[in-house]
């Protein structure tokens, strides 16, 4: 085996790097790829384009189709695995001999196939997947999504032990590193930060005209952030408001439409967005689900000025020195109407980057990773 080789298992194609785990994969696969990996990068596709770009990054690109629908349903396999699978792809990894990154529990189902026994193995985990679906399922009002997410967290909650195959867990967060650590404690279970669009802090001086929200604005955690400050927060400041970010859901369209101060921006490219978060004077990302990293907290953070949250966005980051924190709708207010004057300074941008560079990095996170999967 050349030391230099690595499969990569992707969940979807990650180009464009335009929601949270395809930002993830993309800027991952850049930074391996700088360090010298020679990538064979494997991709179930349902929807996106293939990509030249990732062409020209890996020795080699393979697409899948994911199967859903009826035939991926099953009675012991959460449907994001069972969906995943392919013979065309088991051969290839069998064929090439080279250590295997997972990215995600969806892409694991051929993790324990005797051809892979003698392979290092490594699952970059997003989530603790069953709490997370069990999150989803509690948040959820149409029916038949409800009783799909809780279905998915039960046959997830079995599934894991099918994972002790995995000599490797690379968790997004410090929360999921301690679980992974107490249930596979055999294997190695190492925190590496999410990989982003930044390798170093690129925020402007000064003073912004807006605060900004943005995310996946379809996504029920998201939605439920999002209608939470179009209700509480955005009508009682003096300030003007932009919402940014994929399929907004009628029920945030029609609300930012009611106020005067709200422009929502739907779908807005990559560079459209660079020029919001880098622009705006606050960051406003609450969340109430406490799983997993959100990588959007980490763009903002290389990225943009000041960043308001609440204890829960900051569950397992370590991130606590870079943020204001307001856990209701009146001290976010209280905090808005304090920041949305104040500049950004120089000191300010230094002490960002010295909070950051340790653990989110991505060059020195690549390097983290080929010493285990590589050496």
């Amino acid at each position: 085996m050349q030391q230099n080789k690595l499969h990569i298992v992707s969940f979807d194609i990650p180009d464009p790097p335009d929601y949270g785990g395809a930002i993830d994969v993309f800027y991952k696969i850049k930074a391996l790829a700088a360090q010298g990996a020679e990538i064979y990068l494997h991709c179930f596709s349902y929807g996106r384009k293939e990509s030249e770009l990732l062409k020209s990054i890996c020795k080699e690109v393979w697409y899948y189709p994911r199967k859903t629908g009826f035939k991926s349903l099953s009675i012991k396999l959460p449907y994001i695995v069972a969906s995943r699978k392919d013979k065309a792809l088991l051969k290839r990894l069998t064929d090439i001999d080279a250590p295997i990154l997972f990215e995600g529990v969806h892409t694991s189902y051929y993790l324990n196939h005797p051809s892979l026994a003698h392979r290092k193995k490594a699952i970059r985990v997003h989530n603790i997947e069953h709490e997370y679906y069990r999150h989803l399922s509690q948040k959820e009002t149409n029916t038949f999504r409800q009783l799909y997410f809780s279905t998915e967290s039960r046959l997830l909650r079995y599934y894991e032990g099918a994972l002790q195959h995995a000599q490797y867990f690379f968790p997004l967060s410090l929360t999921d590193t301690a679980f992974f650590k107490q249930q596979y404690p055999s294997a190695i279970c190492e925190f590496i930060a999410p990989f982003q669009q930044f390798d170093t802090v690129k925020i402007l001086e000064g003073t912004g005209d807006y605060i900004l929200y943005q995310g996946n604005l379809s996504h029920p955690e998201n939605k439920e952030a999002v209608l939470f400050l179009l209700k509480e927060v955005f009508p009682k400041v003096n300030v003007p408001v932009v919402i940014a970010g994929r399929k907004p859901a009628y029920a945030i369209t029609s609300l930012a439409r009611s106020l005067s101060n709200c422009t929502l921006i739907a779908d807005p490219s990559q560079e459209q967005m660079q020029q919001l978060i880098q622009n705006a004077q606050i960051h406003i990302l609450p969340t109430f689900q406490s799983t997993g990293m959100k990588l959007k907290l980490l763009y903002v953070l290389f990225a943009g000025r000041h960043v308001l949250v609440n204890d829960l966005m900051l569950h397992g980051t370590g991130l606590e020195e870079c943020c204001i924190v307001a856990n209701s709708a009146s001290d976010m207010i209280q905090k808005i109407n304090s920041y949305k004057s104040i500049p950004f300074s120089a000191q300010q941008i230094e002490a960002r980057k010295q909070a950051l560079m340790h653990h989110y990095s991505n060059s020195i996170n690549a390097q983290r990773l080929l010493t285990y999967l590589l050496h």
